[in-house]
């Protein structure tokens, strides 16, 4: 009995050590982005062109709805039809 509450234990300990690194991890994410400006979701592609300009690459539209991406010096943008759905920083 006692080595089965021990090993209880362990487990537990483990499983909570392990949501609180990831949590972490997010944070810094967040942190690392949170001073690039970027497109919104919503925001046309051609209103991306007039407020970031052309881009430095463009992929070609992919699968059904399709998606494509544009690369900028500080960031992705993907669209989905011709409204951003999520622009990202590389890390």
């Amino acid at each position: 009995m006692r080595s089965f509450r021990l090993m209880a234990l362990f487990i537990s300990l483990f499983f909570s050590v392990s949501l609180v690194h990831a949590d972490t991890l997010l944070i810094n994410s967040v942190k690392a982005e949170a001073g690039v400006a970027k497109p919104s979701a919503g925001m046309t592609m051609d209103k991306v062109i007039s407020r970031f300009g052309e881009p430095q690459s463009r992929s070609g539209a992919v699968g059904d709805p399709p998606i494509t991406s544009w690369t900028y010096p500080g960031f992705t943008v993907y669209f989905e039809y011709q409204h951003v759905i999520h622009a990202v920083v590389p890390h």
